[in-house]
């Protein structure tokens, strides 16, 4: 499908919806996670494995451990937006676009200027301690003298506000991109396996016919898609013609 049909789709359509997975900003120089050359297949997390590292009880009973991993895996604080984040900004400004939906943790979305972003599965720009709930930045914590960062007012361990594994999303937060989703005129799924629960069934909510699904590999919905696109979401992106890299 050339880009043209797609920007005609889009042109289209006023209440179009983005769900975005890793996959948008693996362009930007950020690994994804499944792939063969994505985080869970490349890294090195000496004894452990990255999803036990990524996990809650892990957090809890291991913290050193965690910020070592974390910190060198899945922290890339120059890390800029590409075409695809860029052209989605672009669309809300015009009206067009009413949500991003994203699994990534990396702000770039926001970087490039989108504002109605809804983080499932939290962010790395923002971080608090776990007995007192004071805030810390990304610099902050990146900056900090201890392998743990710890809270300057009472001492406690500070977290990513990251969604780890066995911790639930935010119920309210769920509920929002449902209603999104179930009232959009276009969906465009891109750069997600579409194999994590609870997030990868919102995309049952759409009822509409402008379903378009972009992605490097197959997903469990592709029989499902209107448009069903192979290939670089930011080459994608940039050959609409909407908001240009800076």
């Amino acid at each position: 499908m050339s880009a043209e049909r797609l920007r005609q789709m889009i042109d289209r359509s006023d209440r179009i919806v983005f769900f975005g997975g890793a996959g948008t900003s693996t362009e930007s120089g950020i690994p994804d996670f499944r792939s063969a050359d994505g985080l869970y297949n490349t890294s090195d997390g000496g004894a452990y494995a990255p999803e036990e590292i990524l996990s809650r009880d892990f957090f809890y009973r291991h913290p050193e451990e965690f910020y070592r991993f974390y910190k060198t895996r899945m922290l890339y604080p120059d890390a800029a937006p590409n075409a695809a984040h860029y052209a989605l900004a672009e669309l809300e400004r015009q009206g067009r676009l009413k949500a991003v939906i994203t699994q990534n943790i990396d702000g770039l979305h926001q970087k490039a200027g989108s504002r109605n972003v809804l983080e499932l599965h939290g962010s790395v720009l923002r971080n608090y301690c776990i007995d007192c709930r004071e805030l810390y930045t990304l610099a902050e914590v990146i900056g900090s003298a201890e392998t743990v960062p710890k809270c300057r007012t009472c001492g406690g361990i500070v977290k990513p506000d990251v969604v780890l594994y066995q911790e639930s999303l935010d119920t309210d937060l769920l509920e929002r991109a449902v209603r999104y989703i179930a009232q959009a005129d276009m969906l465009i799924v891109a750069g997600t396996s579409l194999t994590v629960q609870p997030a990868a069934g919102l995309i049952r909510y759409y009822r509409g016919d402008r379903f378009v699904l972009l992605n490097r590999g197959e997903t469990p919905a592709d029989r499902w898609a209107d448009v069903l696109i192979r290939g670089s979401i930011a080459e994608v992106f940039a050959g609409l013609g909407l908001g240009r890299e800076e």
